[in-house]
């Protein structure tokens, strides 16, 4: 697990929105309205990460439609949970550190 450590950005953000089903275009807005805009998952980046994700097993597809465009929808497996969980533990142990630095944002 350590070596899958540390997510990118939209890694990150993908894991965090696919905590309940939602599809790619769902995923993308959800991915930009949550970070007001700092973060657009272009459909190349959000297309290729769910297929690295897909292959890691790390998410899976909750539903396929069957209609004409094939829309599926998305979500964290228990494997996918247990790295988000991890990355989140890192990211605060390192606001942590920045904390106990006595950090003060300029």
């Amino acid at each position: 697990m350590e070596q899958d450590l540390p997510l990118t950005e939209s890694i990150f953000y993908i894991l965090l929105v696919l905590h309940r089903p939602l599809h790619g275009y769902g995923i993308s807005k959800e991915v930009e309205e949550m970070t007001h805009g700092r973060v657009v998952l272009g459909a190349g980046t959000l297309y290729g990460a769910i297929k690295n994700l897909l292959k890691k097993r790390w998410i899976q597809i909750y539903k396929e439609e069957e209609d004409a465009r094939k829309k599926k929808e998305y979500i964290l497996t228990e494997e996918g949970k247990c790295i988000f969980e991890e990355e989140v533990k890192r990211l605060g142990s390192m606001l942590q550190d920045a904390k106990r630095r006595n950090y003060e944002k300029v």
